[in-house]
C-alpha cells in the first residue's frame, strides 16, 4: 500500500473531490460534537477559563504527526508526495494575525463559523457571511496587493529542513510541546476557576 493514494493512481479527480467532501463533513461533525460550533467555547481559551480547543486540536496535530512519522517509516507514506503549499512569511504571518484578532473577537474561525451555521447557530451566520464578505473584498483587491502576498518567499519548507534537523526530532518537540501546554491548560484553567468560584466554564 502506498500513500497519497491520489497521487498514486488510486482514484480520480472526480473521485478526491468526493473523498474530500466525506471526509470534510466528518470532520465538521467532530469539531460540533467537541463543542467547536459554540462561539462561548472556543472564545474561552483566549481567557484560560476552558482550554479544550488547545487540547483537542493538540492531540489532533500530535497524532497525525506521529501517524504520519511512521507510516513513512515503513515506506507507506511517500513524504515528498504530500502537498505542501508555498511560505510567503511575512503576508502569511500578518495573515494569521488579522485571523486571530477576528477569532478573539467573534470567537469562530473560517471552519468552526460554518460548523456553528450548519448547527443553526445566528452567530455562526453573522460570521460566515463575513468570511464570504472578507473572501469578495480580498479577490477584489487582489491586483493591488498582489506583490505584498508574494514577497518575501521561501518556497515548500518543511521545518526540519529549515532548521536542519530530522523529522524524527520535530516530532518528539512538538510531542514534548502538546505535553507541556496540556500541563499549562490545566494549571491555567484551575487557576481561572479559583477566580470565578471554582468553576470551569
Amino acid at each position: 500500500m502506498n500513500a497519497p493514494f491520489y497521487k498514486f493512481g488510486f482514484f480520480s479527480f472526480d473521485v478526491s473531490l468526493i473523498v474530500a467532501f466525506v471526509i470534510g463533513i466528518g470532520f465538521g461533525f467532530m469539531l460540533e460534537r467537541g463543542g467547536f460550533g459554540n462561539a462561548r467555547i472556543l472564545a474561552a481559551q483566549f481567557y484560560f477559563t476552558n482550554m479544550r480547543v488547545l487540547k483537542v486540536m493538540f492531540t489532533a496535530i500530535v497524532t497525525a504527526m506521529i501517524g504520519i512519522f511512521y507510516l513513512s517509516l515503513i515506506g507507506w507514506v511517500d513524504l515528498s508526495l504530500v502537498y505542501l503549499s508555498d511560505t510567503y512569511i511575512v503576508p502569511q504571518v500578518i495573515g494569521g494575525l488579522i485571523l486571530g484578532f477576528g477569532f478573539v473577537i467573534g470567537g469562530y474561525c473560517p471552519g468552526t463559523s460554518f460548523v456553528s451555521l450548519a448547527t443553526g447557530r445566528y452567530d455562526g451566520l453573522v460570521f460566515a457571511l463575513g468570511v464570504v464578505a472578507g473572501i469578495f473584498v480580498f479577490g477584489e483587491l487582489f491586483p493591488y496587493i498582489s506583490d505584498f502576498f508574494y514577497s518575501t518567499p521561501m518556497g515548500k519548507v518543511r521545518l526540519n529542513e529549515w532548521l536542519g534537523v530530522s523529522y524524527g526530532m520535530i516530532v518528539l518537540a512538538v510531542v514534548l510541546m502538546a505535553l507541556g501546554a496540556f500541563a499549562a491548560a490545566e494549571w491555567g484553567e484551575k487557576v481561572m476557576a479559583k477566580k470565578n468560584g471554582g468553576v470551569i466554564e
